[in-house]
């Protein structure tokens, strides 16, 4: 099973083959998912005593298990956020798996940490971040919030102990009402409650909401105590970047740390155009933003990033035995800054892209893509069935089509899914069914657009 044979010869050359012609595909398929019924009936078993060879092991994934998945890359897959990895950085990918590299520590996977940690100086610096910044690479945004509220909540009980000061009854995290639902799964893990603050008008978090849900919180829960402030920069449903601003002047003020949510929307740093919307994240204690969003990079790559990279040192360095002879004396040992040990070197294939290509290059993809947003944005105020919910910060256009109902909408998702037209499934806002197109493939044209919107006549 682990030996090179003239077998395995023949499936290097059809893997390699079939992985050539995917990147090749302009656009790739769309596909879509099957009934587990209709899947059972084409692939048959699969696992089995004595195996079925690499060959149809890979027959039946081409044929009939990948296109019962849609393909995240495609240009009209406008819903949730897609993902549009560079050619470079899905081969990079296949030299990640194939080099056998333990990301986890110094010691094992020294050069592949060194690249990675250039990359993510790269964005600790778009978010004006110190040089003494640092973090890791984490398998997605869930991941790398709960491992910066780790952080921030094990800052927080060392203080106390310093300054023998007791335990709260209840720790408390405070965030908008619309920050991502991750915030509330770590919650949850944590067994801490979330202070949930009213966005303005805007549905922007801002230092003055967030100063009075945290007054009242103490009057109404005396026992409770925040340590922690989430702000989002770019929400997943339209976009909206917090006023970063002012909430960390509260956040200063009140001796709380900062953790900036910018899975989706952190990459606008890249972006001259939109910069100065994240204005603030620059005082930030952390962040995370994934490159498997829209930096171009493979799943699954996210990025957290400490100001204080000993605050999750800290919080999360595992020591046992067996585990001592990592501490080589360099100390920068990924698994030691988020909720991991074991890991993969998930941000080398991002590394690879980026020193190919070149910052300048995702400046202008990320500003390509902002255009076609601008675009789908101008036409949707121009057609008369058609209504714009604000004006997209971002990359993401979220309107309502007048006269439809509820059912009208799924409806419509399913058909332009089925015909192999688009991928957008429907959103709510305010109570309302609405419709979204997240745009983070630089290959999504206007064209693209045009068609997704003139579906919507009937």
């Amino acid at each position: 099973m682990h030996e090179w044979t003239e077998q395995t010869e023949q499936l290097a050359a059809d893997v390699m083959a079939y992985a050539r012609e995917r990147l090749h595909m302009r656009p790739p398929p769309l596909d879509g998912p099957r009934a587990p019924e209709e899947l059972r009936a084409d692939a048959g078993p699969t696992i089995t005593p004595d195996g079925i060879g690499g060959t149809e092991a890979l027959r039946i994934f081409a044929d009939v298990l990948a296109p019962a998945c849609i393909s995240t890359d495609h240009p009209r897959y406008f819903s949730f956020i897609p993902c549009a990895p560079t050619p470079a950085s899905t081969l990079f990918d296949l030299v990640v798996g194939a080099s056998s590299i333990y990301g986890g520590s110094w010691m094992e996977g020294a050069g592949a940490v060194y690249a990675e940690n250039e990359a993510l100086a790269w964005l600790a610096g778009l978010a004006g971040f110190p040089e003494t910044a640092g973090g890791v690479f984490v398998q997605g945004g869930t991941i790398g919030n709960v491992s910066a509220l780790i952080a921030a909540r094990h800052r927080d009980a060392v203080r106390r102990l310093t300054e023998e000061r007791p335990p709260p009854a209840r720790y408390a995290v405070a965030a908008s009402v619309e920050a991502h639902s991750s915030i509330s799964s770590a919650a949850h893990a944590m067994d801490i409650d979330v202070i949930g603050v009213t966005p303005d008008e805007e549905g922007r978090l801002t230092g003055a909401a967030l100063d009075g849900a945290l007054d009242r919180s103490s009057t109404a829960h005396p026992g409770r105590e925040p340590f922690a402030v989430v702000a989002t920069a770019g929400t997943t449903n339209l976009g909206i970047v917090d006023d970063l601003e002012s909430v960390s002047a509260v956040a200063r003020r009140r001796g709380l740390w900062l953790h900036v949510d910018g899975a989706y929307g952190a990459a606008g740093l890249a972006a001259p155009s939109r910069r100065a919307l994240f204005n603030g994240i620059e005082t930030a204690d952390s962040f995370v933003v994934d490159p498997h969003k829209w930096l171009f990079a493979p799943f699954d790559c996210a990025a957290l990033i400490y100001r204080d990279p000993g605050a999750g040192y800290e919080a999360h360095s595992q020591h046992a035995a067996y585990l001592e002879p990592l501490r080589t004396g360099h100390d920068w040992s990924p698994s030691d800054y988020a909720l991991q040990l074991t890991r993969r070197a998930r941000g080398l294939p991002f590394w690879f892209s980026l020193a190919s290509h070149g910052t300048d290059a995702y400046s202008a993809a990320i500003e390509q893509t902002l255009r076609v947003a601008e675009h789908a944005a101008r036409r949707v105020r121009e057609i008369d069935h058609l209504e714009l919910i604000g004006e997209p910060p971002l990359s993401v256009v979220a309107f309502r089509r007048t006269g439809w109902t509820e059912a009208r909408y799924y409806e419509w998702s399913a058909e332009l899914l089925m015909s192999g037209t688009a991928f957008v499934v429907p959103t709510t806002h305010a109570g309302e069914v609405a419709i979204r197109v997240a745009i983070v493939n630089p290959r999504s044209t206007t064209a693209d657009v045009d068609v997704v919107l003139d579906s919507l006549a009937d």
